[in-house]
């Protein structure tokens, strides 16, 4: 089972950092560009802040799921920290099933959302481009994120340590 959950977590996390990774190298070259355009040329890119808010989504909802990955997601560890060893346990597990249980139900009326895009066949304003395909993104985002934490659930149910991710334990 835990090779299920390694092979899964090795495929996930390379679309995560090829998405991100892209998505910030393409808004620091777009970025780039049209200042020098701007400030040399006295002309911007019609499109650059068109284009930049479709990467900033992309670099929302991917980079969540990585984040989610790593065990940097934002934690309210108040009542957490006091538990002991056992309650911490049951915590954890409870908190990991009821998040992917909403990180999946998210997805879903993302799919919805992201299909009413479609069917009015919604356009960017500059470029003219399907918004659905931009915000196609927020789906995959959210469902990969709900991938990590049902196998935080899974690691925590199948091991004797308390994981925050397939890959971080906690202290």
């Amino acid at each position: 089972m835990k090779k299920i959950f390694y092979n899964v977590s090795v495929l996930t996390e390379s679309i995560e950092k090829w998405i991100v990774s892209g998505a910030i190298l393409l808004m620091m070259v777009n970025s780039v560009s049209n200042a020098i355009g701007r400030y040399f040329f006295s002309k911007s890119l019609f499109f650059s802040e068109e284009l930049n808010q479709f990467l900033i989504v992309a670099i929302t909802f991917i980079g969540f799921a990585y984040a989610v990955r790593k065990g940097r997601n934002i934690r309210m560890t108040a009542l957490y920290d006091s538990l002991g060893f056992k309650a911490k346990k049951a915590l954890i597990i409870v908190i990991s099933l009821l998040t992917a249980a909403l990180m999946f139900y998210l997805a879903y009326k993302a799919v919805f959302y992201v299909q009413e895009l479609k069917d009015i066949n919604r356009l960017s304003p500059a470029l003219q481009f399907p918004v659905y395909i931009i915000y196609a993104v927020i789906p995959l985002g959210l469902s990969i994120a709900g991938i990590q934490y049902l196998i935080a659930f899974f690691m925590n149910l199948t091991h004797e340590e308390i994981y925050l991710s397939h890959e971080v334990m906690d202290n």
